[in-house]
């Protein structure tokens, strides 16, 4: 090798080093990133997932604040120190129609219903709710969530009753009961449980009276939930002022069979003839 091709050689050596050094200078962290990585590291615990809820404390607590604030609304303050059933009276403002949300509908007891809404020709009275079969001590539970207005006795009516308020602005009422498992102001969930199911006041046999309430006003419960599957009809149940307190039946209409859709058409050629 020539002494220029050395020279050469040797530059080419000198200027790739002082790039490489360029290079890692640029890419050189300053320690204090380190110290704050290693410290990151530290501090995580291998035993916890963050992404699951119940590790999120900042997620619980907005969570729960959020409840607390839905249960501190104006729903939970107006009319609320009442000791009646309907404790709005004739002071309450009613829409014509309001969109009530039901959707978080829990089954109060799993019985069937015994007695229906509507007026009463053997009591000569209107029943504004529909009754459930259970058995004395059956655990009664809370059909949305909400707080508890009242838990009172009606000799001659409920009997022991609770009166819960609920978010979406309804009321419902679980009547005949033989105990109380809460107390006026506790905010409850849907399905736990309130009650526990008798045979209480008015009353000819063991079952829960079960009513929905508007701003006071008794709602057909046919009209919000289909008791024979548990569930309600829908995920909104619109109210109507209108309508609210016509007795309805909710269930779909019987389907005519091949010999009655005969006798229909006998009938109709006879009233020609």
């Amino acid at each position: 090798m020539t002494f220029s091709l050395k020279i050469l050689f040797s530059t080419a050596i000198i200027a790739m080093s002082g790039i490489a050094a360029q290079a890692q200078g640029k890419l050189h962290l300053p320690l204090s990133h380190d110290n704050q990585h290693n410290t990151l590291i530290a501090k995580q615990s291998s035993s916890i997932n963050p992404f699951k809820i119940e590790n999120n404390d900042l997620l619980l607590n907005q969570v729960k604040q959020r409840e607390m604030l839905d249960m501190e609304s104006d729903i939970f303050q107006e009319f609320w120190a009442s000791e009646h059933v309907n404790p709005y009276g004739a002071n309450a403002v009613v829409p014509e129609h309001q969109n009530i949300d039901v959707s978080e509908y829990h089954t109060p007891c799993p019985g069937h219903k015994t007695s229906d809404y509507g007026y009463r020709a053997r009591f000569r009275r209107n029943h504004y709710g529909v009754d459930l079969k259970l058995q004395v001590g059956d655990t009664v539970r809370a059909a949305f969530s909400g707080k508890i207005r009242l838990t009172k006795y009606e000799g001659r009516g409920y009997g022991y009753y609770v009166v819960m308020r609920h978010p979406n602005g309804m009321e419902t009422v679980y009547g005949h009961l033989s105990r109380f498992l809460v107390k006026p102001n506790q905010v409850v969930k849907a399905g736990d449980p309130i009650a526990l199911g008798g045979n209480t006041g008015r009353s000819t046999g063991a079952h829960l009276h079960f009513e929905t309430r508007y701003m006071g006003i008794p709602i057909n419960p046919n009209a919000i939930i289909d008791f024979e599957n548990g569930v309600p009809h829908k995920d909104v149940f619109a109210f109507d002022k209108k309508t609210y307190g016509t007795p309805q039946k909710y269930t779909p209409a019987k389907r005519k069979t091949t010999a009655s859709k005969r006798r229909t058409t006998k009938k109709k050629s006879s009233k020609k003839k």
